[in-house]
């Protein structure tokens, strides 16, 4: 599957030839999880509406929710004004998170402001 000329010259890959995609519930806002893409997983997202990445432990591509049933449908794809991100605003099925938590931030907040006016 190739990945249309014109996005593909916006991508800045890093060494592997990955971007990193982040993955937001559409309607909320919500920060779901970071995965990978190359070409291939950003034109398999583009064409099925599946969120599709490269999974850089297993070398391999996997379609959100194949095997946990915890899809990811793409409503929207931008990329940031530099091309070296992606942005999947998606309607999550169940939990995204490889844990079974909402989210893969759900624990990991390590700072959080006190300030209480509003900057």
């Amino acid at each position: 599957m190739d990945l249309d000329a014109a996005v593909a010259a916006r991508l800045k890959r890093n060494e592997a030839g990955l971007v990193p995609a982040i993955a937001q519930q559409h309607d909320t806002g919500e920060v779901l999880m970071l995965g990978w893409m190359d070409d291939e997983a950003l034109a398999r997202t583009l064409a099925t509406g599946r969120a599709t990445y490269w999974s850089r432990s297993r070398a391999e591509y996997w379609t959100k929710g194949d095997t946990s049933g915890h899809r990811q449908w793409v409503r929207r794809v931008s990329l940031d004004c530099d091309g070296d991100t992606v942005l999947l605003q998606v309607d999550q099925e169940g939990p995204a998170c490889h844990t079974g938590t909402r989210t893969c931030f759900d624990d990991g907040r390590v700072w959080e402001s006190d300030d209480t006016a509003g900057r």
